[in-house]
């Protein structure tokens, strides 16, 4: 197949990319390298050593012989996306081009109107541009759980039949969004609806958990193409953060009680999940919505299996509580349902000690690299 992947130097989209490609198909990545530059505003950086997009595509095809093309440039830019579609033509479009932190959309009022400008309207371009060059390509959206929120009953699929005075219908699920960033996705979700139903686009909408891990077999071929690793109070996932707290001797920093729970998968589920959309895609006219995640966990239960791990490798870490500075419920209902995904052939990998481990080691590595003053949260709802 043609697939773009749009956002491909991330760290969902960068391995996504590869393994597309290492699987035979055409590969095209859409990128507007502005993650790199978000390191630069937060003071911040990868914790593994990250090569340049252009370098780490060399090595991909000295490697393989797979070509990757490349198109630098931002989908807010309408003429520089509709020209990237008719050049490319594509089959499937991997949309993981958005600001993806609920800090940075919360850092002030700049930041959240960026983040919900770049997103909302950066997908509204894509949406135009394939009803307008390739009607029939099928966008496979990056999603959210946070979408959701943490709501008193079970999470369905992306719709819930209804039965009110009588009469009965399928709606979408009601949202409860918890910070500007995860506005900005329900907002695209009822764009993509709207674009299905009115125009006969097809769409598929991943609504993603929290994703740990770092290699996939293709970002381990060569030190050029290792995947980058998020640790700052921003960017970084609470596992993240424990896992390099872990590694410089530092306390496991706890938000409030740690009883907020949440869904989470592998990478190397993430990217098998993308294969699996686009090889079954949505029919013309229909929205689907997976829940894309495997496993639930609170975040005192992750902070105690990244204690355990540490422990097996000298590390003596404690467990401390911070004020959260997020409004959020902290002890809540969570039961997600997830069997779409599965239904079509993914066989999870589960969060063992060896995954953490895995990490754990890559952290210990490159510890040195570590800015201790950004392990800690400065952002607040508040």
């Amino acid at each position: 197949m043609r697939i773009v992947v749009a956002g491909g130097d991330g760290f969902c989209g960068w391995p996504t990319a590869l393994y597309l490609s290492r699987k035979g198909h055409e590969v095209t990545i859409v990128d507007s390298l502005v993650r790199r530059k978000w390191d630069e505003e937060l003071r911040s950086n990868s914790l593994t050593p990250i090569a340049s997009l252009e370098d780490r595509i060399a090595r991909w095809k000295e490697l393989t012989g797979r070509e990757i093309q490349l198109y630098i440039g931002d989908l807010n830019h309408y003429d520089f996306l509709r020209t990237v579609l008719a050049q490319t033509r594509p089959e499937a479009f991997v949309h993981f081009a958005e600001q993806r932190s609920a800090p940075y959309s919360m850092i002030d009022r700049e930041h959240a109107v960026f983040t919900q400008v770049n997103n909302v309207v950066g997908t509204l371009n894509v949406i135009y541009g394939i009803k307008e060059v390739v009607p029939n390509c099928h966008l496979i959206k990056l999603g959210t759980m946070g979408e959701y929120g943490t709501p008193n009953i079970d999470i369905e699929e992306g719709y819930i039949r209804i039965v009110h005075n009588g009469r009965e219908d399928v709606l979408p699920y009601p949202k409860q969004p918890g910070s500007m960033y995860h506005l900005s996705k329900v907002h695209d979700s009822h764009n993509l609806m709207f674009a299905c139903r009115v125009w006969g686009l097809r769409a598929t909408d991943l609504n993603q958990g929290v994703v740990y891990g770092l290699h996939t077999d293709e970002t381990q071929m060569d030190p050029l193409l290792v995947n980058r690793l998020d640790y700052d109070g921003v960017f970084g996932t609470a596992l993240n953060r424990f896992l390099i707290q872990a590694a410089i001797g530092h306390d496991l920093t706890v938000y409030g009680e740690g009883g907020q729970t949440r869904g989470f998968l592998n990478i190397r589920d993430t990217i098998r999940c993308i294969e699996i959309t686009a090889e079954n895609p949505a029919e013309s006219g229909e929205f689907r919505v997976f829940n894309q995640f495997t496993e639930e966990f609170s975040v005192l239960d992750l902070a105690e299996k990244v204690r355990r791990v540490a422990e097996r490798e000298g590390l003596n870490s404690r467990i401390v509580h911070l004020d959260n500075p997020r409004v959020e419920k902290e002890k809540h209902y969570y039961f997600a349902k997830n069997t779409k995904l599965k239904d079509l052939g993914l066989e999870p990998h589960l969060l063992t000690d060896e995954a953490l481990l895995d990490i754990l080691q890559t952290a210990i590595k490159h510890k040195d690299r570590v800015l201790t003053e950004n392990v800690l949260p400065k952002v607040t709802w508040k």
